[in-house]
């Protein structure tokens, strides 16, 4: 954690936008406790509350549209190629792929709060091609409600504590 908070001293925004994107796909950056020092920066103002929400949002939407063309474009042929190494055999995927276009509206949502499934959504939704203009709405509402509910945990428990 020491290295992020140098990175924000250093960069601000652009360092929250920028491990934002990163946490997202999939690189070792802890995206809630991201967002819950945010939060407090905002709270012991620092930080604006309102940009900093905006700019959790958008570094999210950056990572899991990034995330969505790596598995429309590459999942395919990668998952032909190695999934066998994995156990995700032709059965296996097809299964997956039908489970994912029936329920992946929810699972993208739902994937927001849950580590490691958040990671993965994007990826999937796009090896199962899911339609672009529903993908970009449902990541929208995730990325949105996340945000506001990370960075807000943060700036009222910061301000709570801050006082003490």
């Amino acid at each position: 954690m020491p290295w992020i908070i140098e990175i924000i001293s250093q960069y601000g925004y652009l360092a929250i936008f920028a491990l934002m994107a990163l946490g997202i796909i999939g690189l070792p950056v802890p995206d809630e406790v991201l967002m819950l020092f945010v939060g407090y920066l905002s709270s012991v103002m620092v930080l604006d509350f309102s940009l900093s929400v905006l700019v959790c949002f958008m570094g999210s939407i950056t990572g899991m549209l990034i995330s969505y063309t790596i598995g429309l474009r590459l999942g395919q042929p990668v998952v032909e190629k190695f999934g066998k190494w994995v156990g995700l055999t032709p059965k296996r995927f097809a299964s997956m792929r039908r489970w994912f276009l029936r329920f992946g509206n929810w699972t993208l949502f739902i994937a927001y709060f849950i580590p490691g499934l958040r990671h993965v959504s994007s990826y999937i939704s796009g090896i199962s091609a899911m339609s672009f203009k529903k993908y970009i709405l449902i990541t929208t509402a995730g990325a949105l409600t996340w945000s506001l509910l990370f960075v807000s945990i943060g700036f009222f428990v910061g301000a709570r504590f801050s006082f003490l």
